[in-house]
């Protein structure tokens, strides 16, 4: 009897059947996921959380948008039970306990942020696919909206959680924030945590640097509007990054395991600090090993953007392209490495995704 003819009586039509029925709730739900991020785009979360039940007439009046796209665009909602619908009255309501999770003032945060990224794992398919077969990396440049969607993230993981949740996880920061140091933020993109820490701190000086000079020139437009003295923003490759003892405080937020030699760059970081100085680094808290993160929070994302974005983005650096999901296992070793001490590792309530370090530079 033959392996195959083993294997086809062995055959599980149910099980088959089961797995189908699995494929298509995924490539559905990657569908609504489209979806989502084009209601968070065009603002119609936020208009719906604010109106009673409504036609699609109204709901796109309100939004100021096309009444016939926003009406095949509420049908999504409804099908992907996140909008409900009256058929007597032909009237659209997101619910409050779904709005809580999907408007930009969101009680829970919100998510449909996320939703952007599967939209741009559309549009940077063909080239990812050809970097399959012959193995080169990507630019930042190659991402539409990256940057933005990195502000959103940032602006309520880190922003609206820092000076009460965030920097207390390092014990004597803010006293010293508000005496006055010297403080990096390495790869900032737009810098919002930065520019919130420059209002807060006016004796403090700030620095950011990153790569991108279009988030850059985003973060300089802030503290001009702001009439910030106390900071300032420059576009910078921190591949090469070599400066000695100059600041107290180096944070980095989300920003190591994209870079071409993440290992490189925080030995380069602790250089940077002062005896005594502190390092703050946020980063993606998965674990360096794939059984251990069946059950991590949105752990296919995750994967799906380090293989779209940030593994290839290392490996265009000519770099290891370690990938989103590193593993905090990893950053703590890479931080011992550097010669960083007192080293916690902290995972925050509002913020499973993500685990913070905090380290020491004796």
């Amino acid at each position: 009897m033959s392996l195959a003819f083993e294997r086809t009586q062995a055959f599980d039509q149910a099980g088959a059947d089961a797995f189908a029925g699995q494929i298509m709730d995924v490539i559905s739900s990657g569908a609504v996921a489209v979806m989502i991020s084009i209601g968070h785009r065009t603002g119609l979360f936020d208009t719906l959380a604010d109106m009673p039940p409504s036609t699609s007439a109204e709901v796109a009046q309100a939004a100021e948008l096309n009444e016939r796209y926003v009406r095949e665009w509420l049908a999504v909602m409804v099908t992907g039970r996140i909008v409900t619908y009256d058929p007597s009255r032909q009237t659209y309501e997101l619910p409050a306990e779904h709005a809580a999770c999907l408007t930009r003032d969101a009680a829970l945060g919100n998510l449909a942020v996320f939703g952007q990224h599967i939209a741009i794992l559309g549009q940077v398919q063909d080239d990812i696919i050809e970097h399959f077969e012959d193995g080169a990396g990507t630019t930042y440049g190659d991402y539409p909206h990256f940057h933005q969607i990195m502000a959103e993230d940032s602006g309520q993981t880190v922003t609206q959680q820092l000076f009460g949740t965030i920097l207390p996880l390092a014990e004597g920061i803010i006293k010293r924030l508000e005496a006055g140091i010297d403080v990096l933020d390495a790869g900032c993109g737009r810098g919002g945590a930065l520019v919130a820490m420059a209002e807060r701190f006016p004796r403090s000086r700030f620095v950011g640097y990153d790569f991108e000079e279009e988030a850059i020139a985003f973060a300089n437009e802030a503290i001009a509007a702001a009439g910030l003295t106390n900071i300032r923003f420059e576009a910078r490759d921190l591949s090469g990054y070599d400066e000695k003892h100059r600041f107290d405080f180096v944070t980095t937020f989300d920003a190591v395991h994209d870079q071409k030699d993440p290992e490189s760059f925080l030995a380069r970081l602790y250089g940077a600090l002062r005896p005594g100085g502190v390092y703050l680094m946020q980063d993606i808290g998965g674990s360096a090993h794939l059984e251990n993160n069946l059950d991590f929070p949105m752990a296919p994302l995750l994967y799906a953007v380090s293989c779209t974005h940030c593994m290839p983005v290392s490996l265009g650096q000519g770099g290891a392209g370690l990938g989103t999901m590193w593993g905090w296992e990893t950053a703590e070793a890479f931080l011992r490495k550097a010669g960083f001490t007192e080293i916690r590792r902290n995972v925050l309530p509002h913020d499973p995704m993500n685990v913070w370090f905090v380290s020491r530079k004796l």
